[in-house]
């Protein structure tokens, strides 16, 4: 499992989906839908995507504002049935007026004979996952008297409403199901039963005491606490009912406190073998991640990764069950190391590591049905591309070419399906062409909203970065481009620092959005982005100030040498690291008139009150080494003299939100020309659809003062 340090201002959908939701609306319907609304289209593949050159515009009649943004409708990761013959995917709907958001499951056919609703009940159902025999789904809901997230099922091959399987106080997640029984994590009170968690739930519910008490660590992980007594714990129950039964809990081995989902565990077909990631040392000071081995119902749980103090990750079992895959890395502390694919059998106890000589982290894997190898999706220089790996000859090779793929699902016949986006579209369902990667499209969302808006084009584009090494660079033109005129640049800063950006679609910091504005709008991936090797990605390691700021400075500077752009009117920004290399801007020479800087580390000491210590793991205490007093931003602030826009959410606690307090008050003090925008009910990301809009017209207002919108 990766674990990111400051993630970037941009995450896959499916992420958002799931953590920015609201409740859902409540004057829904009450039933799931039975009617089918079918869309017919030809049983073929596409040809591959490409991407937008300059010079080609979609012509319509509308911008991609942030309004537009919010009336797309967001599809989250879809699951195939086993026979490859439907696919279910969650899509979520906003509603501007109250912040409400809505998410339902969809039923699609993977021939593109059929479109529609599985649910409407007006709960925010997720999580989907389909029988051995595809005859039903299982799905992850909060309805009607529910108090939390119960586990649901719903027949596919007949009409019929969902039926609530479980009805634990401490709610379902990260479903699984396998042969009779349906898996879940929870998190529970380990010496307490059901009944006796209920109670405690109540207790404290009326309680009107709202002290948070710890004596270890974690206690928070982005934007909420962590309750010291709890531990997440793998169940099962079976699928026709009964009693609840845990699988990790008597082992005396619990899954990571902080993060837990589909990820931490999986199932062997047969039943007969659970495998489960646990931090081993017990310490989120100084983790051990390891992946265990339990027998369901046996109270010894075997450690198969004991050899390896770096973490190890994300085990899914061969279609036989006679192999574990799992991500491996080496480097104890680096979040962003190299995630190796690496075998593991189960009878002999014998490791290979598959991928040992490819640069690259491979990610969201699923297995081929016959076992001989597995697919990915694999972020790879500024593209998430879909990547076979064998097992056999541990040769990788890519399937698809441009634009990115996420969230991949295998059927048991071999139907490969994933969402597909590009910067200007959003994440769609399709299947996909093993043989020569081409996709089949089997959604039509979104469609009546973009064929009336005009969007940019963009590129991608190399120049000489730090010590003259090739830096990749996304490049977005404004709707119209006529590159006879002048153009202001709004350069951004991603953050991470180690999430490169890829040709996806983004609805928080959206470049076609800014680009729509007026403004030549780029993305560079500089040093420490991930999908370019390691040695790229862990060259700002601990100097988080050298090579990215040279890259940016050199980004500017490409750009300043174009005939389009007017180099007096040049903004830039970004947010988490890249709110942290926007205030390092602020004390450093550079030629942008103003910066937006979001969630900012801005000082390296106060932000060990985060969730996550930045150097601590790989470098050691703060006390035991200056790095801190040549990285921290606060260190320049004599030099400041930019005008800076500043944004935070109170509920950010990967970036405490005193860290903009800090860069407020500085610049303040200083007479520098400022604006500070706090949003007491946000977290690192803004996510609610008013706020949204606020953020971007509050961003948009203030660039367009330093650097006015608009070819010249």
């Amino acid at each position: 499992m990766k674990y990111p340090l400051f993630i970037s201002l941009i995450v896959p959908f499916s992420l958002v989906t799931f953590i920015g939701t609201a409740c859902a609306l409540s004057n829904a319907g009450t039933t799931e839908m039975s009617a089918v609304s079918a869309v017919h289209a030809p049983d073929t593949y596409s040809s591959k995507s490409t991407v937008h050159p300059v010079g080609t515009e979609n012509k319509g009649n509308n911008l991609l504002s942030a309004e537009v943004l919010w009336k797309m409708k967001r599809i989250g990761g879809p699951v195939v049935s086993p026979d490859g013959k439907w696919v279910v995917a969650p899509v979520t709907r906003y509603e501007i007026d109250d912040d409400k958001s809505l998410t339902d499951l969809w039923l699609f056919a993977s021939d593109r004979s059929l479109e529609r609703p599985l649910t409407r009940h007006g709960s925010a159902d997720g999580q989907p996952v389909f029988s051995p025999d595809g005859s039903k789904l299982a799905f992850v809901s909060q309805r009607d008297d529910d108090d939390a997230a119960q586990l649901y099922i719903l027949p596919i091959t007949k009409p019929g409403e969902a039926m609530r399987l479980t009805d634990i106080p401490t709610g379902v997640s990260a479903p699984k199901w396998l042969g009779d029984h349906i898996y879940f994590i929870t998190r529970v009170w380990p010496e307490k039963c059901w009944e006796e968690m209920k109670e405690e739930i109540d207790r404290q519910d009326a309680s009107h005491i709202s002290a948070r008490i710890w004596n270890t660590l974690p206690y928070s992980h982005w934007d909420h606490w962590l309750d010291e007594e709890r531990q997440s714990h793998l169940y099962r129950i079976p699928a026709g009912g009964g009693d609840v039964e845990p699988i990790t809990l008597p082992s005396g081995r619990e899954l990571s406190r902080s993060t837990q989902g589909v990820g931490s565990y999986d199932v062997s077909l047969d039943e007969s073998l659970v495998a489960f990631v646990s931090d081993t040392n017990r310490d989120d000071t100084n983790p051990k991640m390891d992946i265990y081995l339990v027998v369901p119902g046996n109270n010894e749980a075997k450690n198969i990764t004991k050899e390896n103090d770096a973490p190890d990750s994300n085990p899914i079992f061969s279609p036989d069950g006679k192999s574990i895959a799992f991500n491996r890395q080496h480097i104890k502390g680096f979040y962003a190391d190299t995630r190796r694919l690496v075998m593991y059998n189960v009878d002999t106890d014998f490791h290979r590591e598959i991928t040992t000589d490819w640069d690259r982290s491979a990610d969201g894997l699923v297995w081929l049905p016959d076992g001989s190898g597995l697919y990915g999706a694999i972020d790879d220089a500024g593209t998430r591309r879909v990547y076979h790996i064998d097992v056999a000859t541990c040769e990788p090779r890519a399937v698809t070419d441009a634009t990115d793929f996420m969230s991949l699902h295998v059927s048991d016949s071999g139907i490969i399906v994933g969402l597909n986006q590009s910067f200007t579209y959003p994440p769609q369902v399709v299947v996909i062409n093993p043989i020569d990667g081409s996709t089949k499209r089997i959604d039509s969302f979104n469609d009546d909203i973009l064929e009336d808006v005009e969007l940019g084009t963009y590129e991608s584009v190399t120049y000489a970065g730090y010590g003259g090494q090739e830096i990749q660079m996304w490049v977005h033109y404004p709707p119209g481009f006529d590159e006879s005129k002048e153009y202001p640049l709004f350069l951004l800063i991603h953050g991470g620092p180690h999430s490169g950006i890829t040709d996806g679609f983004h609805f928080r910091w959206n470049a076609q959005t800014f680009a729509s504005w007026g403004y030549v709008t780029a993305w560079h991936n500089f040093h420490g982005s991930s999908g370019f090797g390691l040695e790229f990605t862990d060259a700002i390691n601990p100097d988080w100030i050298t090579k990215p700021y040279t890259d940016t400075r050199k980004a500017a500077d490409w750009f300043a040498e174009q005939p389009w752009i007017d180099t007096d009117r040049m903004v830039a920004g970004g947010g988490s690291y890249g709110g942290y290399l926007s205030s390092i801007l602020l004390g450093k020479e550079h030629p942008f008139n103003s910066l937006l800087i979001h969630a900012p580390v801005y000082n390296m000491y106060s932000q060990m009150g985060a969730d996550f210590a930045v150097h601590l793991t790989r470098y050691g205490e703060y006390w035991e080494h200056d790095i801190y007093d040549q990285i921290s931003p606060h260190y320049f602030a004599e030099n400041f003299d930019t005008p800076a826009l500043i944004i935070h959410g109170q509920l950010d606690y990967r970036v405490p939100v005193g860290q903009s307090f800090e860069l407020f008050r500085t610049l303040q003090h200083r007479g520098i020309e400022s604006r500070l925008i706090y949003f007491p009910d946000e977290n690192h990301w803004i996510l609610k659809p008013n706020n949204s809009l606020k953020w971007y017209d509050e961003v948009r207002n203030w660039m367009a003062r330093f650097a006015e919108p608009g070819p010249k």
